[in-house]
């Protein structure tokens, strides 16, 4: 007979007293993580919580990281309000007026908290240096970060040697840090964390106790310096980093669907003056003419809008202009003609809705009409009318992972809805073919779906997928060809395709060549 273990009864575990927590934020300097330490604090039954809030004398991060942070969220697709987000004071307003006296432990993340104070204060610092500030300066040292909290004297309580899923982007390892911080706080609380510093970790940068003149000096140093490379790697990323743009194409003869390949003699770049880049073209025949609209990004606000620009017999006639804006990041303008209207389905994914707008003064004034599906971030939304019926493809985000590799479906007898899921969706996982990549075409009775090739990286390479099957108990596809950067094409990425009027249209981008200084 099988071995059974009976489990014998557990010991009691004593219950931890309960104590007075009152946790001490910078007014002025308030994140999303300082919000979510709040509230694992509330849940505890170990601990009676309350807030402090004052007015700091040094910024917690320059004032430029949060520039950087929005422009890598939007580089990246990386979902935001998250952690490292500023946050409005009145969030603390529940804590401030809990009960007040006198509390038996503070947890000081002001870095300005007043020295040699009564009681027991916890004050935190990473590789010496109080405040957030010292897990950017370890990231952008190459560093791998060890967060203390000590007391008053200087000695640590709680020590840990933080752990981040990527070193490149600034954006997520600074989060990754943030949550394991409150991991070390909440260890702190619970007596479990260890107080020595991890095997192989630096000495601290700061003596113990020094965290009144000479922790400010250090800390207003490191901000300083810090400022100082964050502008660096903003210009990196506008200047010297990959640049998106768009290249178009009269066609005269096969396209790229009949081709699948670059055509002959290449592309042309739509223009832009280097303070902004344009991407997501899809373009749409109308009244004898051709309407492209896109993404423009500009750097210095580090936000998408939808811009148009319309083609004469030249090229483009003048220079692409907003035509809608949000308060959100807006992209890929899916841009569709029915009962004589026009409408569009602009990506807003960080609203987690699917939107319509309908043009009440083409190519502008657009007006919002209906929200198509609701509770989802989605991703490049795209519409096709087959079957008698209204077809949506999208990537959705669930629970985390990649934007790129999840293909949803719905269905409507209209284009505004009502919308039902697809019984089976995900239809298809796949990081290589799942995302759209502009309108689906119709060719020879076969329907032909641009995709994303994401192996190496989003938007890195461009695929047509013959659609096999498109009905409401299932969904197939075979990709048939995959198109790349190249000598036609010069860059690292190819992205998305539209067509419309005999023009046709790719985007992606290419690195610039640096700019050397004399001297």
């Amino acid at each position: 007979m099988p071995h059974v273990l009976v489990a014998g009864p557990r010991p009691a575990i004593p219950a931890r007293p309960v104590r007075a927590v009152r946790v001490r934020l910078d007014r002025a300097a308030l994140r999303g993580w300082h919000l979510r330490l709040l509230e694992r604090l509330a849940q505890r039954e170990d601990c009676r919580l309350s807030v402090e809030a004052v007015e700091g004398t040094t910024p917690i991060l320059p004032a430029n990281a949060e520039l950087l942070f929005r422009l890598e969220a939007t580089i990246h697709g990386l979902p935001r309000p998250g952690l490292s987000t500023p946050a409005a004071p009145v969030a603390l307003a529940p804590y401030e007026a809990a009960e007040a006296g006198a509390p038996d432990l503070v947890i000081d993340l002001s870095g300005d908290g007043p020295a040699g104070e009564d009681g027991a204060v916890w004050r935190l610092d990473v590789d010496g240096v109080p405040g957030e500030a010292g897990l950017l300066a370890s990231l952008f040292a190459g560093r791998i970060p060890v967060a203390a909290l000590r007391d008053g004297q200087g000695a640590a309580v709680a020590a840990g040697r933080l752990g981040a899923e990527s070193q490149t982007v600034m954006l997520v390892a600074f989060e990754d840090y943030l949550a394991r911080t409150i991991t070390l706080i909440e260890a702190a609380l619970s007596g479990g964390a260890s107080c020595e510093l991890p095997e192989g970790a630096l000495a601290p940068l700061v003596p113990a106790g020094a965290f009144d003149i000479a922790g400010w000096t250090v800390r207003r140093r490191a901000a300083e310096n810090l400022g100082r490379r964050i502008a660096r790697r903003l210009y990196g990323l506008c200047f010297h980093g990959e640049r998106w743009r768009v290249g178009w194409r009269r066609t005269q003869g096969p396209d790229l669907i009949d081709l699948r390949r670059h055509p002959p003699g290449g592309w042309t770049d739509l223009p832009d003056d280097g303070r902004r880049f344009y991407a997501d073209p899809v373009a749409i025949a109308r009244n004898g003419s051709v309407t492209l609209f896109m993404e423009e990004f500009d750097y210095s606000r580090a936000k998408g809008v939808i811009s148009a620009v319309r083609f004469g017999p030249r090229g483009p006639v003048g220079r692409p202009e907003p035509v809608l804006e949000r308060d959100t990041h807006l992209s890929y303008p899916f841009v569709f003609e029915a009962g004589g209207e026009v409408w569009m389905i602009p990506e807003s994914s960080r609203s987690a809705t699917i939107d319509l707008y309908r043009a009440t003064q083409f190519p502008g004034g657009w007006a919002h009409e209906a929200v198509l599906v609701e509770g989802v971030v989605a991703s490049d939304a795209t519409l096709l009318r087959h079957g008698g019926r209204w077809w949506l493809f999208a990537t959705v985000r669930e629970g985390g992972g990649s934007f790129s590799d999840s293909l949803h479906l719905w269905h409507a007898a209209d284009f505004r809805g009502p919308w039902t899921a697809h019984p089976r969706n995900p239809v298809l996982i796949d990081v290589a073919s799942a995302r759209p990549a502009g309108p689906i075409v119709l060719r020879d009775g076969a329907l032909i779906r641009p995709v994303q090739d994401c192996r190496g990286g989003y938007g890195a390479a461009l695929g047509l997928a013959r659609i096999l099957r498109l009905d409401e108990d299932g969904y197939a596809q075979r990709v048939e060809a995959r198109l790349a950067a190249g000598p036609d094409w010069p860059g690292s990425r190819l992205h998305m395709y539209s067509a419309a009027g005999g023009l046709e249209f790719i985007d992606g981008s290419r690195r610039p060549p640096m700019r050397l200084r004399r001297g």
